[in-house]
């Protein structure tokens, strides 16, 4: 029985967190392109995780990673906020008429 168990675990594999940290590393650098892959091989390598760790660890885990996220986030918060202002400058909203005159008087 146990051995049966055994078989259907996957092992987690040095290629998977590899692919994990690549496509992290893409996403941080900017190129979004790569943010499908990172949920993909995320997700693969917390499946794998889920099946071996104790749910107290999974959880534990899980927060580790959130907190980093943050970090993260923290740490390119002024960039990311920059990168937002680049991208709505403004170009959709009227500009008012410089000679225009105050409605009603």
């Amino acid at each position: 029985m146990d051995n049966q168990i055994q078989k259907q675990l996957e092992d987690i594999l040095p290629e998977d967190i590899a692919r994990t940290f690549e496509s992290a590393y893409h996403v941080i650098k900017g190129d979004n392109e790569h943010v499908e892959d990172l949920l993909r091989h995320g997700g693969a390598l917390l499946r794998k995780a889920s099946q071996r760790l104790t749910p107290t660890q999974l959880v534990l885990g899980i927060a580790v990673l959130a907190a980093g996220a943050v970090l993260v986030l923290t740490k390119y918060s002024d960039q990311i906020q920059d990168a937002i202002e680049d991208f709505t400058d403004g170009d959709d909203a009227p500009e008012p008429a410089k000679d225009a005159k105050p409605a009603g008087k």
